[in-house]
């Protein structure tokens, strides 16, 4: 696959499973999604040869409950089945109340002094992330998601 056909994968495979995968946020209240500022964030992150399990790493071990602590909230995480990008790219979804919240948790996590630590720890043999790709989405009135 090409980089492009690769990138256009990883983002409809996020998406369709966005669409299926999370049944657990479905609410049938539709004034919900049109009241709602609920914004989502796919995020793809590409890493440099042979970093991408450092990358994770960090995601596991401190990232998620960082985020949470700022405010954002965990959908999910996956890894593409396809060479080139499965060993060097991880794709997720945060949620932010709002897109002005999204900006705040952002700027509030980069800050947080425990991030700064455990991010310096873990680039000690060099930078674990080489690209970074955000895409903030709302959900539509017909998505299990909102």
């Amino acid at each position: 696959m090409t980089a492009p056909t690769v990138s256009r994968f990883v983002s409809a495979v996020a998406l369709v499973a966005l669409g299926f995968g999370f049944g657990a946020f479905y609410s049938s209240t539709p004034a919900q999604a049109q009241a709602g500022a609920k914004v989502f964030e796919l995020r793809t992150y590409t890493s440099p040869d042979g970093k991408l399990p450092l990358l994770q790493k960090r995601f596991r071990d401190h990232t998620l409950r960082i985020f949470e602590k700022h405010g954002m909230k965990n959908v999910g995480y996956w890894v593409p089945q396809d060479t080139p990008a499965k060993d060097n790219t991880l794709i997720y979804v945060i949620s932010h109340a709002s897109r002005d919240a999204a900006k705040v948790s952002w700027a509030n996590f980069g800050a947080d002094p425990e991030w700064k630590k455990v991010s310096a720890e873990s680039q000690v043999d060099g930078p674990i992330l080489s690209k970074v790709v955000s895409v903030f989405m709302d959900a539509t009135d017909y998505s299990p998601i909102k």
